[in-house]
């Protein structure tokens, strides 16, 4: 498995706040419009999972496996190219400060690793960017 880690984002909510809005998917409808169009289509989500359809790679669904309140949500993949496991990590380090990290984990061939880190690695960024400046 290799692992990516996004870079640590600072949210000016508790870890409460931002648990409970990130734990439940469906919360993803006040952010729809937020997401790159030509980037992601066919987006999808109910309470547990989310499915995007990302090119070149196709449909990818996410489901929550594990939430433990206010510290983190695990996602793993059941709709992949490549098996992914994701996981939100929360700490909260004042009274509205909770500082927010993405971590992937991901069964890349050898072969195809030097192709997928880069585009992975800025994609977990840039995910990380996004919750991170949500109006929670």
């Amino acid at each position: 498995m290799t692992e990516f880690v996004s870079e640590v984002k600072q949210i000016p909510y508790s870890d409460e706040r931002v648990f409970n809005m990130l734990s439940d998917l469906s919360n993803l409808e006040k952010i729809k419009d937020r997401i790159p169009q030509d980037k992601i289509k066919e987006f999808s989500f109910d309470t547990d999972t989310c499915s995007v359809s990302v090119d070149p790679v196709g449909t990818i669904t996410f489901q929550i496996v594990e939430r433990d309140p206010f510290k983190t949500i695990k996602f793993t993949t059941t709709n992949s190219p490549v098996p992914l496991h994701l996981w939100i990590q929360l700490k909260q380090v004042e009274e509205n400060d909770t500082r927010m990290k993405i971590t992937v984990r991901a069964d890349i061939s050898p072969f195809l690793k030097p192709m997928v880190s880069k585009p992975l690695q800025d994609g977990i960024n840039k995910m990380a960017t996004l919750l991170a400046s949500l109006p929670y």
